[in-house]
């Protein structure tokens, strides 16, 4: 099984590393350029994206990871991790990758009392994935190398581009471990 890491620095990273874990992957909390170097992929979680930001800056992991995924590691990232790896958000500065080719409408869905559940239709699932919305984004633009994975009400809420990864929800929240295994497919 690969070395999965997740970007250990704010947000729900222990529970993708839980599913990862019990999906038998060798895994990894990354906080420093050390620990980047030691895996095969990385998760960027779910939390506040302009937190994750501000704090890959300070601890000089935004050049770093803007290479290790241009020269084709894979990454993955949830709710304000697909925030964080857009090439732009609709409103608003923060630290950004730039490594996925969308544009990402943050709180598109509504505040904190606005978040819900709802089954999702996802290209190549057999059955339909329990998306966990929570201060959700969507993508309001995509590039042409990007695949539209899911929607809702015909907003993109998971996307691929290449060997990278992005959901505007919260698999780690469930008991499905699909999309996890999707993503180490990849690797």
């Amino acid at each position: 099984m690969p070395t999965v890491g997740v970007l250990a620095l704010q947000g729900d990273f222990r529970e993708h590393l839980n599913v990862l874990t019990g999906l038998g992957c060798d895994t990894r909390s990354v906080r420093t350029i050390q620990e980047l170097d030691q895996v095969e992929a990385l998760i960027i979680p779910g939390g506040e994206s302009t937190t994750i930001g501000k704090f890959v800056v300070r601890f000089g992991l935004l050049e770093p990871l803007r290479t290790r995924i241009e020269n084709g590691m894979p990454a993955y990232g949830t709710c304000a991790g697909m925030i964080f790896m857009a090439a732009a958000v609709t409103e608003g500065h923060q630290p950004l990758l730039g490594s996925l080719d969308v544009v990402v409408e943050r709180n598109a869905f509504g505040r904190q009392n606005d978040s819900f559940e709802a089954d999702l239709d996802i290209a190549g699932f057999d059955r339909p994935f329990p998306g966990v919305f929570i201060r959700a984004p969507w993508v309001t633009k995509a590039g042409a190398g990007v695949d539209v994975l899911a929607t809702i009400e015909g907003h993109p809420v998971m996307v691929r581009q290449g060997r990278i990864l992005a959901s505007s929800f919260h698999p780690e929240l469930t008991n499905d471990d699909r999309i996890h295994r999707m993503f180490i497919e990849s690797i």
